[in-house]
């Protein structure tokens, strides 16, 4: 049976300091090159994970920000992609306002990616997002709310204690205007509170490349909340040992730990690994 082969990035596939090992990259490249189809589905944008990747001989289209870019691994071209209207940003812009949180804001300016702050908001746990992106192009501080929500939007996300973000995600979810993920960020102890366009899901985006190029069988593998609805929507799914215990509920079985190779080793021992 012809099987796409899908897994999350930070906690599952990378290593708890985000990177991929040399056992990592030299055996799945040889199960790669063998024929493995193989491709990741990250709450990373393709800036953040593709260098990460970079030693992997990837082909597949791989799934960005949980499903709202599907981008090609070499060319960095968007294959399809999901946008909030503009009723949907009027509204959560108002939401955010209420509950006065200041997020985070992803965006296309004038075709370059963005990702804005509005300077002197910066608590504890953006501060800290920050300081590990001063390289990175996209990050762009502004001065003024309308300078904040410039461009086209497709992503946000508030990061804070989980007292103050838990009111604001209920409500998200009472209204039901988008598709939105709550969980204390990995390795740290505050919570982010992200939200994406309805359609956006790494579950969609994977049911998408299934059809389009013509897989028969699904198998995922993940650690967090965010990848719960792609487990429901897979054939097969994985949790490595340090995942969520809500994730490992909805699995068909829990591999090694990411720290032990677990996604690989899986790969290597009991996956039909050459498609047919």
């Amino acid at each position: 049976m012809k099987t796409l082969y899908v897994t999350d990035l930070d906690g599952t596939l990378l290593s708890r300091e985000s990177r991929l090992t040399e056992e990592t990259v030299e055996k799945l490249n040889l199960l790669l090159n063998q024929g493995l189809a193989f491709t990741y589905a990250t709450a990373r944008s393709i800036m953040s994970a593709g260098p990460i990747t970079q030693k992997l001989h990837l082909t597949l289209p791989v799934i960005t920000y949980n499903g709202t870019y599907v981008v090609d691994p070499i060319t960095k071209e968007t294959i399809f992609s999901s946008a909030f209207t503009g009723e949907e940003l009027e509204f959560l812009i108002g939401l955010m306002e209420e509950f006065q949180l200041s997020p985070i804001v992803y965006s296309y300016i004038e075709g370059t990616e963005r990702v804005s702050w509005l300077k002197g908001t910066e608590n504890e746990g953006l501060s800290y997002y920050l300081s590990n992106r001063k390289r990175d192009p996209r990050m762009r501080g502004v001065s003024s709310k309308s300078a904040l929500y410039e461009g086209d939007i497709f992503h946000f996300t508030c990061i804070g204690e989980q007292e103050e973000l838990s009111p604001f995600y209920e409500r998200i979810k009472e209204e039901n205007c988008c598709q939105s993920v709550f969980q204390q960020e990995l390795y740290r102890e505050e919570y982010w509170c992200e939200l994406m366009p309805k359609d956006a899901t790494k579950a969609s985006a994977i049911l998408k490349l299934k059809e389009q190029l013509g897989y028969e069988k699904v198998v995922v593998f993940g650690d967090a909340k965010n990848d719960i609805p792609m487990f429901f929507a897979a054939d097969e799914a994985y949790a490595v040992e340090n995942a969520v215990p809500e994730l490992k509920e909805a699995a068909d079985g829990v591999i090694p730990s990411n720290e032990k190779n677990g996604v690989v080793e899986w790969l290597l021992s009991y996956g039909q690994l050459i498609a047919e």
